[in-house]
């Protein structure tokens, strides 16, 4: 019961996904503070953080759609935060305040791929599994980045 109990904590980020309205949107927003505060700079361990996130994420999700028997359970947000934490990650270091900025137009744009699931992010949410809900997210995440590369690139 204690490993559902933890199951259930870090697939929903800490119970954030139990929230009953825009669980992902607000499980999104609270990774982008944590990032934004996170005192850590260094790049290598912020790496093996989002890749933590995304394993550990496979994992929970994958159990957690097994026990509950929906496919992609709304409750399941940890693929939300390593989408977001791998678009912050692959930005370019900005101070502050410029940084939170950045950050928040990172929120924006990612939520919008998440929500919106353009092509291919729609062709990887029907993958199935832990694997598959985490993609969706990644790929979410992937695309934020270079949008924004590009944009910071180009301006």
């Amino acid at each position: 019961m204690k490993n559902l109990s933890l199951i259930k904590t870090l697939a929903s980020f800490f119970y954030v996904g139990y929230l009953p309205v825009a669980p992902g949107t607000w499980a999104s927003l609270l990774a982008m503070l944590i990032w934004v505060l996170l005192p850590i700079q260094s790049a290598v361990i912020r790496t093996i953080i989002v890749s933590s996130a995304f394993l550990v994420g496979i994992y929970v999700s994958n159990l957690s759609e097994l026990r509950s028997g929906i496919s992609d359970p709304s409750y399941v947000v940890i693929d939300e935060v390593a989408g977001m934490w791998l678009a912050l990650l692959l930005l370019p270091r900005i101070e502050y305040p410029q940084s939170l900025i950045w950050a928040l137009i990172a929120f924006a744009v990612f939520r919008i791929f998440d929500i919106t699931k353009v092509f291919p992010i729609n062709k990887l949410e029907n993958m199935s599994g832990g694997f598959g809900i985490m993609m969706d997210d990644i790929a979410a995440g992937l695309f934020t980045a270079v949008l924004l590369n590009l944009f910071i690139w180009i301006f």
